[in-house]
This record gives C-alpha cells, sequence and structure tokens, in this order.
C-alpha cells in the first residue's frame, strides 16, 4: 500500500465511533489514534533508508510483524476491558487496531512475514511483478492501485457525509 494507510485508519476511526456510545476520550484523538495508528509501521522506512541503506525489507522489521501488534492489541484489549473508562486504554486499542489493519492491507500486494519471528516466511495475496523502473512505478500501475483508490475515495466519501458544513447545508 502506498496511498490508502492513513484513508484506512480514517475508516476504522469512523466505524468505531459510530459504537462506541460513551467513549472516555474526545472524537479527534480517536481519529488520531486510528489514523497514526495506520500509518507508524512505515516509520521503520527512515531506518531501512537512513541506517540499514535498504539491505534488509523493511517488512522484516518488528514494526510490521503481525504477531508484534496483535500482543500489544491483546494487552491493550484485556486493559480496557478491565478498564472500560481508560481513556488511554481505548486510544492505545484504536491504535493497535490501525496499525494490525496497515500489515493486513501490506498483505494484500506486499510480502509480510505473518509467523515472525518464529517463521521467515513472507506471504502475501497477490504479487506484483518488477516490470517498470523506479520500482514503485510497478505498484502504481498495477491493478491493485485501483482498490488503493477505492479505499481512498471510500476515506473521502465518509469525510464528506461527516462533515459539519456538510451537515448544516441540509438543515
Amino acid at each position: 500500500m502506498f496511498i490508502a494507510h492513513v484513508p484506512s485508519g480514517y475508516i476504522l476511526s469512523v466505524s468505531l465511533l459510530e459504537r462506541i456510545l460513551h467513549a472516555p476520550a474526545s472524537t479527534s484523538a480517536i481519529f488520531w489514534a486510528g489514523m497514526t495508528g495506520a500509518l507508524v509501521p512505515d516509520f521503520d522506512l527512515a531506518y531501512f533508508y537512513l541506517v540499514d541503506h535498504r539491505h534488509t525489507h523493511h517488512h522484516k522489521y518488528f514494526t510490521h510483524w503481525p504477531m508484534f501488534w496483535l500482543l500489544l492489541l491483546t494487552v491493550a484489549m484485556l486493559w480496557l476491558r478491565f478498564d472500560s473508562k481508560s481513556r488511554v486504554a481505548l486510544l492505545s486499542w484504536i491504535f493497535c487496531l490501525g496499525c494490525t489493519l496497515h500489515v493486513i492491507l501490506d498483505s494484500f500486494v506486499g510480502d509480510i512475514w505473518w509467523f515472525a519471528p518464529f517463521i521467515n516466511k513472507p506471504f502475501a495475496l497477490f504479487t506484483v511483478q518488477a516490470v517498470f523502473q523506479p520500482w514503485w512505478l510497478n505498484f502504481i500501475w498495477h491493478w491493485s492501485f485501483a482498490v488503493e483508490a477505492g479505499i481512498c475515495l471510500w476515506a473521502g466519501l465518509l469525510y464528506r457525509r461527516r462533515s459539519p458544513m456538510n451537515k448544516s447545508m441540509k438543515t
């Protein structure tokens, strides 16, 4: 995924807000937690380019290990279960959901080591063939980019529907 992580975090946050009746956190905090979580696993790109000099696929770093995020998600969920009024527990859970969503979306056309650190085998639903230079054009011209555009469109429509300006026009 190139462009759909933050929009997917927005969609996640909207869907959670519609289901949480009495959230101990503000709407904006919930949006920040979901959207930031959906982006954070890619912070490893700084290490990938600046320190590792592109020697190790950045999806091999622990920030892209589903088991890492699932463990943190479980801890946050248990914390929230035992303290349902905790703002930090709720935001941690939403953040970890966003991070988990990130690695799920990356599994669509990107190799993800689903069983790391125990098994060193990548999984992806579809493969993008290396045809174009630079490398990122292979992803832009692949049919899967339409899925990313669809996620962005969905997020844009949700934003428009929730927009205060749009609501004031209806009254």
